[in-house]
């Protein structure tokens, strides 16, 4: 039976991504070849920035120049 499988491993052992229909314990023989990655949805900045919990003043977005560089009085 030659087939070709899609696993993962672990770092320890191979883990095939479906049933192989073998006996436990039978030998194989395996060429190991890196699958590409399945593609990804990219994450949403906003859900990200939320993620992180950050706090800050409630009037940040406005004032952000202020809070970054200090105010032109401070010169």
């Amino acid at each position: 039976m030659d087939k070709t499988l899609e696993a993962t491993f672990d770092g320890d052992v191979f883990r095939p991504d479906e049933p192989v229909g073998l006996r436990p314990n039978t030998r194989v023989r395996l060429t190991v070849e890196p699958a590409e990655a399945p593609e990804r949805k990219p994450k949403s900045f906003l859900r990200v920035a939320r993620s992180l919990g950050l706090e800050g003043p409630s009037d940040w977005s406005s004032r952000l120049d202020e809070y970054l560089y200090g105010s032109r009085d401070d010169s």
